[in-house]
């Protein structure tokens, strides 16, 4: 059994944990068949349904986003239905749990902080605004890369929330 998260295309609808044991909770989480889509610098797969475009699913802006901002050649990529996220497949073939830093940051509240520098140059600029959704913060890193590819872009957890409201 792997403890999954499953990312609903409604973007007012919460993100959940969900248990993923066999073949039909995959098909029951993404509504149909799926493929697997890989972001390996999170260490995850999103198994998204694979007739989605197909049956026009509506648009899941989150997990497009996070998929365009670790996975720069996909920036032209659209994602749609509910998506499952689960980690990366081992050795085996086998599906891993989610790397627990990313569980959290995807299910615990928090205070994310966008960075950009130009690509070589050594200071870092802060965005004027922290926002606390880890994905919230993804979509806008992303849109930055985006409007200006010669940025380097990086999201930072802001621990001390005290900070987060100056």
């Amino acid at each position: 059994m792997v403890q999954g998260i499953i990312i609903p295309a409604d973007n007012t609808a919460p993100l959940r944990a969900s248990a993923l044991d066999s073949l039909a909770d995959y098909q029951r989480a993404v509504g149909g068949w799926f493929e697997a889509v890989d972001i390996p610098d999170l260490g995850v797969t999103m198994y998204v349904n694979e007739e989605g475009l197909i049956r026009d699913l509506p648009y899941n802006r989150r997990v497009t986003f996070l998929w365009r901002f670790h996975v720069p050649q996909a920036r032209d990529a659209r994602l749609v239905g509910d998506v499952a996220v689960v980690g990366l497949t081992d050795s085996h073939g086998e599906t891993t749990e989610l790397p627990n830093e990313l569980r959290e940051r995807l299910l615990e509240p928090g205070v994310y902080r966008v960075r950009s520098r130009e690509r070589g140059k050594d200071q870092w600029h802060e965005e004027p605004i922290d926002r606390n959704d880890y994905v919230e913060t993804v979509i806008w890193a992303a849109l930055l890369l985006e409007m200006s590819p010669a940025l380097e872009v990086r999201i930072e957890s802001v621990e001390d929330l005290g900070e987060a409201s100056e």
